[in-house]
């Protein structure tokens, strides 16, 4: 029998299961410079923050925030050799200030956001992201959180289901595939990602299946988003001014879906008295990227530069 592959952090390489979305637009727009601080709000396993690292040397640092410990820990492993230019911060980004403030940094020269799910919580089946393997359905980015995508789904109100599945995944068989799971749950409780494919597969058209797309992909979206508030903490961040950052300075986010891209470019666009917006369209990743990082497809990179 072959060995059980370890998932403990550490035990793996950040960078063997980590390729950095838009990475080279991300430093063009950023203008990294020597000996000066930036943030990485969510830094996941590294890549953004290691490039970021290697230009700002000999003395710059960076912040890396991250809701997940087990990233946080293979990141700090791949960033090691920075030693203490490199802090690990557990949490999440629209906590920036007070994060900031707790360890007595005024401003920073930058900062970065690669929203969505991380390389590693997709490729790691028992946290229930993706519906390739069958797994619980547990979708947390913190795993100290209390809620999982399992007590949402067997737990809220149909229609409450299907206003998530409508407003976060944008599934146009929301009310469906709620109903669908309704009747199931009525049975026995869901639990698993298997459980819920096979779910959404029987309660959609048999032609949505043949889309380019796995009929359940919306659906996943939906409670991962739902799960980890994620639309709430990015409000929750953009709502605040990002005084942190120095004049001159650059905040660029990078987004996977159109309703994060809607906010962030709303937010950018209201804050123009004080900040020159750098991406009129939001930049998106070259074939050759595509190609090599398929995850890149969907990236959205905008950015803006602090004027006053």
């Amino acid at each position: 029998m072959a060995a059980k592959k370890s998932t403990e952090p550490g035990t793996e390489s950040a960078a063997s299961l980590h390729l950095p979305v838009l990475l080279e637009e991300i430093l063009d727009l950023l203008q990294v410079v020597p000996d000066e601080d930036y943030i990485d709000g969510t830094v996941g396993l590294g890549g953004h923050a290691e490039a970021i690292l290697q230009r700002s040397s000999p003395e710059g640092r960076l912040i890396g925030i991250d809701r997940d410990r087990d990233t946080l820990k293979l990141a700090e492993d791949r960033l090691k050799d920075f030693g203490n230019r490199f802090i690990a911060q557990h949490g999440s980004y629209d906590q920036t200030p007070a994060l900031l403030q707790a360890r007595g940094w005024k401003q920073v020269q930058g900062m970065i956001l690669d929203l969505g799910v991380s390389s590693y919580q997709l490729t790691h089946p028992e946290r229930g992201f993706s519906f390739l393997k069958d797994s619980a359905l547990d979708m947390r980015m913190d795993l100290e959180e209390e809620v999982t995508a399992r007590e949402l789904l067997n737990d809220l109100p149909e229609t409450k289901l299907a206003t998530i599945f409508w407003e976060y995944g944008e599934e146009r068989f929301s009310r469906r595939i709620a109903r669908a799971i309704e009747h199931s749950r009525q049975q026995a409780p869901i639990r698993t990602t298997g459980e819920l494919c096979q779910i959404v597969s029987r309660a959609v058209p048999f032609s949505y299946k043949k889309g380019r797309i796995h009929p359940a992909t919306r659906v996943f979206q939906a409670l991962r988003i739902a799960v980890n508030r994620e639309l709430d903490i990015l409000q929750a961040f953009l709502k605040q001014s990002p005084d942190f950052i120095k004049v001159g300075g650059v905040l660029a986010v990078i987004s996977f879906h159109s309703l994060e891209d809607r906010i962030v470019k709303n937010a950018f666009r209201s804050w123009k008295q004080h900040f020159q917006i750098l991406t009129k369209k939001p930049l998106v990743a070259s074939d050759a990227e595509v190609e090599r990082n398929p995850r890149s497809r969907s990236a959205k990179l905008r950015a803006i530069r602090r004027l006053a």
